[in-house]
C-alpha cells in the first residue's frame, strides 16, 4: 500500500478519490498540513458540477484493440518524442538531501523572476545562473520540491516552513502523481468544452482562473496524444482507462473525425433533397467556403449543435486533394460515394455536368450545339393522377434529362466557355474543345434573335 500523502480536502483530485473513482492512495486520510498556517486553495463551483461526471458516466471497458502501440511516429511527432525523452531525464544527482535553506533561496529566486511557483513539471536551473545557489545549477528544481519525499523530509514537521512556502505561492496540489494533474486538467477542459478532444498543441494557459493553478503550463494536448498513441499513464492501470471512458475520451481520433465529416455530409444531402422539390439530386455540390451555420440559422435547417461552425467545404477539398480520412480506408470511400460525394474537384464536376447536358441538347437538336444564353435544363412536367380520391402529382415516365442535371444553367455555362474560356484551361483544355466540336458547338453564334427549334422536352 502506498504511503498516505497529507493533502487538502479542497484538492479536486482528492475529492475524486473520496467518491471512489481515482484510487491513487486507497487508504487516504485528510487533514491540513498545518493547523494554523496552511491556506488551502479554493474549490470553485465548477468542480461541484463537473467532478461527479466520472462517478455518473464511468463504465468498465478496456482500450480498443484497434489502438495498438505506434511503432513509428509521424515526423511531426518524432520531435515530440525527443522532447518528451529529454524531459524525462532525471537530474544527475538527487537534490532531496540539499539543505532547506538552499532550496528556499532557489524558490525565492524563481518567484522573483516569474511572480509565482507554478514551474514547469521539470524545471532545470541553467548552469551559471547568477540568481540561484551554485549547488542548484543544472538541477531540476520543480521535480525536487514537488515530490512527497522532499515534503516529508523538509516540511512536514515544520509549520513555519509551510507558512514561508505559502507566502511564495507554493502549489501544494502538485504534491501528487503527474497522472492526477493531467486528469484534473482534462476534467477542466471537459467542463469548458464539453469534450476532451484536446488539440495536440494545446497548453494550459497561465493566470487563467478557470484552470486550477496546479495545471498551468501543462502540455495537455501532448499528454492526450501520448495516452492515445503510446498508452502513457494508463499502461497497467485499467482504473485510469475507466476514468477516461467516463469523460468520453476518444481513443481513435481518426475514426471520430471521419464520422463527424460523414454526419455533416449526410445532413447537407438531406437539406439539398428537401429544397429540391422536383426530385432528389444524386450529386453533392458543396462550395469550398461552406461553413455550417450557428444558432437560429442552424436550428432552422436542423443542424446538430456539435456541427455548428464546422468547415465542411474546406474538409471536402481536403478529402479530394489530400485523401484525408479515406487513404487506406476503401470502406470509408465507398460510404461517402453512397451519399453522393464525388471525389473529383468541383471544377471537374462542373465540366462533367456541362458536357453531359451539352450532349443531350445536341442530340435533341440535330447534332447542333447552339444553346440560347437563358436556357436552363428543364424539370419534367408533372402529371396529375387520382388515387383514393386524392390528387397526386407525378413526373412523366420518360424524360431525356437526368434529374441531377435539372436546373443547370447550360446556356450561361456555354457562354462562359466562349467569353471567359471557362473549363478550357489546363491539361484537359484540348480534349474538352474536341468534345464540344464533336457535339456541334457553335463558337461564334450569329447575333440577333434566333429561330426557336422545338425539342422533345418542349412538348
Amino acid at each position: 500500500m502506498k504511503p498516505c500523502p497529507k493533502l487538502s480536502l479542497f484538492n479536486p483530485i482528492i475529492v475524486i478519490s473520496l467518491i471512489g473513482v481515482a484510487t491513487e492512495y486507497p487508504d487516504f486520510t485528510v487533514h491540513a498540513l498545518s493547523s494554523n498556517s496552511f491556506k488551502p486553495p479554493s474549490l470553485s463551483n465548477r468542480y461541484e458540477s463537473s467532478l461527479h461526471i466520472l462517478s455518473l458516466k464511468a463504465s468498465s471497458g478496456e482500450i480498443p484493440n484497434e489502438n495498438p502501440f505506434i511503432e513509428e511516429e509521424h515526423e511531426l511527432r518524432r520531435k515530440e518524442k525527443i522532447q518528451i525523452s529529454s524531459e524525462r531525464k532525471k537530474p544527475t544527482r538527487s537534490m532531496i538531501d540539499v539543505p532547506y535553506d538552499s532550496t528556499i533561496k532557489a524558490l525565492q529566486s524563481y518567484h522573483i523572476s516569474h511572480g509565482d511557483l507554478v514551474m514547469p513539471r521539470r524545471f532545470v536551473i541553467p548552469n551559471g545562473a547568477p540568481d540561484y545557489p551554485a549547488e542548484w545549477h543544472g538541477a531540476d528544481l520543480s521535480s525536487t520540491v514537488y515530490d512527497m519525499k522532499w515534503w516529508q523530509k523538509h516540511v512536514r514537521s515544520h509549520p513555519d516552513r509551510v507558512s514561508e512556502l505559502n507566502k511564495l505561492g507554493f502549489v501544494w496540489e502538485r504534491l501528487q502523481p503527474e497522472w492526477n494533474i493531467v486528469l484534473e486538467a482534462m476534467i477542466t477542459y471537459f467542463s469548458l468544452n464539453s469534450n476532451v478532444l484536446v488539440p495536440a498543441s494545446f497548453i494550459v494557459p497561465h493566470n487563467d482562473d478557470r484552470w486550477p493553478m496546479a495545471t498551468w503550463g501543462i502540455h495537455l494536448g501532448n499528454s492526450v496524444h501520448r495516452i492515445r498513441s503510446r498508452h502513457d499513464f494508463i499502461r497497467h492501470h485499467p482504473e485510469r482507462v475507466q476514468q477516461l471512458n467516463g469523460l468520453g475520451f476518444i481513443w481513435d481520433a481518426s475514426e471520430h473525425a471521419f464520422q463527424l465529416f460523414y454526419k455533416a455530409l449526410s445532413h447537407f444531402s438531406k437539406i439539398q433533397r428537401t429544397r429540391d422539390t422536383s426530385g432528389q439530386r444524386k450529386v453533392l455540390r458543396i462550395p469550398s467556403t461552406f461553413v455550417v451555420p450557428r444558432d437560429d440559422e442552424a436550428r432552422k435547417d436542423g443542424w446538430p449543435e456539435e456541427l455548428w461552425g464546422y468547415s465542411l467545404g474546406e474538409k471536402c477539398s481536403a478529402v479530394r486533394h489530400k485523401q484525408i480520412y479515406v487513404k487506406n480506408y476503401p470502406e470509408r470511400r465507398q460510404a461517402l460515394e453512397s451519399i453522393g460525394f464525388i471525389f473529383s474537384p468541383n471544377s471537374t464536376l462542373g465540366w462533367l455536368e456541362v458536357v453531359h447536358a451539352a450532349a443531350i441538347y445536341s442530340n435533341l437538336h440535330g447534332r447542333q450545339l447552339n444553346v440560347p444564353q437563358n436556357f436552363v435544363v428543364p424539370y419534367p412536367p408533372r402529371r396529375v393522377t387520382h388515387q383514393d380520391g386524392v390528387l397526386i402529382q407525378k413526373p412523366v415516365d420518360s424524360w431525356p434529362w437526368p434529374e441531377y442535371l435539372w436546373g443547370v444553367p447550360l446556356g450561361q455555362r456555354l457562354k462562359d466557355v466562349r467569353l471567359k474560356n471557362r473549363y478550357m484551361t489546363g491539361e484537359n483544355a484540348t480534349s474538352r474543345k474536341a468534345q464540344l466540336n464533336a457535339l456541334g458547338f457553335v463558337w461564334n453564334p450569329k447575333r440577333g434573335r434566333r429561330k426557336h427549334t422545338p425539342s422533345p422536352s418542349d412538348k
